[in-house]
């Protein structure tokens, strides 16, 4: 048969990482067995031709992004096994520093960008590196492993179809092992030949015999091409099957029989292409058996150094949830000038110089090409900076934001424009359970410089898909920077400090707020996070206010100031980091608290606050610390009920008036 294999030197590479793999894994198992390994331990055995075959193609360079079962991957791209056990070990010579285990594996020197315990991920991913590499011209492709259960789940569908529109440079490669964890695919899927699905999205699509390396390479090697031209995407369905159970320890045959196992071991990739190499392309036994001598030595040795190594010291566990910013923090401007803008106008001005200036930043979301986006956010950037760097996306948050990360993990700086906040809701798995932990999981080896920014808020009639804020939600999440301005000046400097950092940033913009004007210095300048600004100072009050209720409150300042009450207003800019510092201080001068928040106080900013002023600041308190916030309640679309749950200047002004009494 023609195998598109140039020599018997291609041949033998090709099985020398399947029993490279194999070994591996076996060894693993047994180590499993021991006790040395801590967590799961999903092995790749049974699949070794798809790893071996695809990554025959990809240079140094070129990026993997997969899934559970990645240990096979991680081996074929390059990965030394002695540091694939490490991190089974939990070990820090480990790939991963002993963060990631077996469903975590991250070598970013040698391309592989990861692993995901959740299945989907990895296709949007390799998604954002084809979109990295076209942006930047770099010639690189992106490999998406996944399995048969990843292409009945969303981001198959968003990917593909993202993939296909911009045709990048992806290999979609399903591993089709029948089975998702105990589940059969002849059952979970409607149209169970996956390769047919290709079509569906104007991709080619192939299927072929995932235990035939030889088919796989042959494959690859087209697709790779396709992706190299600039032809786009393809999807391959690898037709193959786990031998081993799910998770080692697990049990196996309440789903599936022995003798289907049985069988499909008799078809052994290794063992069909041991025996083509010696019957079609006249290897010697001996020239394999020496191979596979080698390699046994290799994978003891390898076993021996991860036992050996030593675990992570304990006080390196916080290590890497943030980048390492500059030693010395921007200096704000001085406040200064005569010349107003909007907040809408200050944040376009904060985006257009950066864009300027950085070549790598690129925005996504619903309408902001040519129509400037829905608030004009990124108004007339698209006449200067054409399709690639302002593209219009379909509506897939969960796609594109997920691309977003992947497109960072590979090199650029995206930026995602979501409009509302209520709309990134679609996205939460990859914000929470990929972008924000990239970082920490990769040991500070992949920065995730991914900018998310859209309108929050209550006003306007929006009702309750368009009025959501969400950071208290969001300022649970290690990893993620969340960011609310309330003022053109602090949204120009936050949203430029946003665009040089690299860390994930969540930039809230209340909408009632886009088109209040203030001073905005003409020239570039940073704000760096977690530095609260004192707005207003006073003697009698501390109040702490985000975004729109800074406004209110400062009306409200005026009112009292006429009746002697003197009101210190903080305004945290950011909810994470939080500079309780600040508040601490004023609370330390007025004795008095009262934080202000249009969404409800259940777990939210308003209640960590408190908290924090009730742990460090309770000797300095002469009264309760009051709080006002809004309703526990989804919002309404009337405007009578509307203004019925958030919280508004009468309400603000009698609970200032009320804590300075008690």
């Amino acid at each position: 048969m023609s195998d598109n294999l140039s020599s018997n030197d291609d041949r033998l590479a090709l099985y020398r990482t399947m029993v490279v793999i194999r070994q591996t894994e076996e060894e693993l198992a047994r180590c499993h067995q021991r006790g040395l390994i801590h967590g799961a331990c999903h092995t790749y055995v049974g699949q070794e031709a798809v790893a071996s075959g695809v990554c025959a193609h990809l240079g140094p360079k070129d990026t993997v992004f997969s899934t559970h079962r990645g240990h096979g991957h991680a081996l074929a791209k390059g990965m030394p096994p002695r540091e694939l056990m490490a991190e089974l070990f939990g070990r820090s010579t480990g790939c991963s520093r002993g963060r990631g285990g077996s469903m975590h594996l991250f070598s970013p020197e040698i391309g592989m960008m990861g692993t995901s315990g959740i299945v989907g991920p990895c296709i949007l991913q390799a998604c954002g590196g084809g979109y990295s590499s076209k942006l930047m011209g770099t010639g690189r492709v992106s490999a998406a492993f996944f399995g048969d259960g990843a292409t009945n789940n969303g981001a198959f569908h968003e990917g593909l179809n993202l993939a296909s529109i911009w045709k990048l440079p992806v290999l979609f490669i399903c591993e089709n092992n029948q089975y998702a964890t105990e589940v059969p695919f002849s059952y979970a899927a409607g149209n169970p030949e996956v390769a047919s699905r290709a079509a569906a999205y104007g991709m080619p699509g192939v299927a072929v015999d995932g235990n035939d390396v030889a088919a796989v390479y042959a494959a690859a090697a087209q697709a790779v091409a396709r992706a190299r031209a600039g032809e786009g995407p393809t999807l391959i369905e690898c037709k193959t099957y786990r031998t081993r159970a799910h998770a080692e320890g697990m049990g196996d045959f309440t789903y599936r029989t022995r003798d289907e196992v049985n069988r499909w071991k008799e078809r052994c990739p290794i063992a069909s292409w041991r025996e083509e190499l010696i019957q079609e392309y006249g290897v010697s036994e001996a020239v394999l058996d020496s191979m596979d001598e080698d390699v046994k030595t290799l994978v003891a040795e390898a076993r021996e150094f991860a036992e050996a190594s030593p675990v992570p010291d304990p006080s390196t566990a916080t290590t890497h949830v943030y980048a390492a910013g500059p030693a010395v923090p921007p200096a704000e401007p001085p406040l200064e000038t005569e010349r107003l803008r909007s907040f809408a106008q200050a944040t376009l001005e904060a985006l257009a110089g950066e864009m300027a200036a950085n070549p790598a930043i690129f925005v996504m979301g619903e309408g902001i090409g040519k129509r400037g986006g829905n608030f004009q956010t990124t108004l007339g950037l698209y006449e200067t900076y054409g399709p690639v760097r302002l593209c219009d996306t379909p509506i897939a948050e969960r796609g594109f934001v997920g691309l977003a990360g992947g497109a960072a993990m590979t090199g650029t700086r995206p930026v995602v424009d979501f409009m509302f906040a209520d709309f990134l809701l679609d996205a939460v798995g990859e914000i929470i359970n990929q972008i924000a932990k990239m970082g920490y999981m990769s040991s500070g080896r992949l920065p995730m410089p991914v900018l998310m920014r859209g309108c929050i808020g209550i006003g306007h009639s929006a009702a309750t898909h368009h009025s959501g804020s969400y950071y208290g939600l969001f300022g649970q999440v290690s990893g993620l920077k969340v960011v609310v301005p309330s003022n053109a000046r602090d949204a120009k400097g936050l949203l430029t400090h946003a665009l040089r950092c690299n860390d994930p940033v969540l930039f809230l913009e209340h909408r009632e707020i886009l088109q209040h004007k203030g001073p905005v210095p003409e020239a570039a300048y940073e704000i760096p996070f977690g530095q609260a600004a004192v707005v207003r100072e006073g003697t009698d009050v501390t109040v702490v206010a985000l975004a729109r209720m800074v406004s209110l409150v400062l009306e409200s300042c005026a009112e009292l100031e006429a009746d002697g009450i003197s009101v210190e207003l903080i305004d945290p800019r950011t909810v994470v980091p939080l500079d309780v510092a600040t508040i601490l201080q004023s609370v330390q001068k007025t004795g008095r608290l009262l934080i202000v928040d249009e969404p409800p106080a259940s777990c939210g900013l308003a209640a960590e606050v408190a908290a924090q002023v009730a742990e460090h600041g309770f000797d300095n308190l002469d009264a309760p610390i009051r709080r006002v916030t809004g309703v526990f309640s989804p919002t309404p679309y009337s405007p009578s009920l509307e203004a019925a749950v958030v919280p508004n200047r009468p309400m603000i002004t009698q609970a200032i008036r009320s804590l300075v009494r008690e």
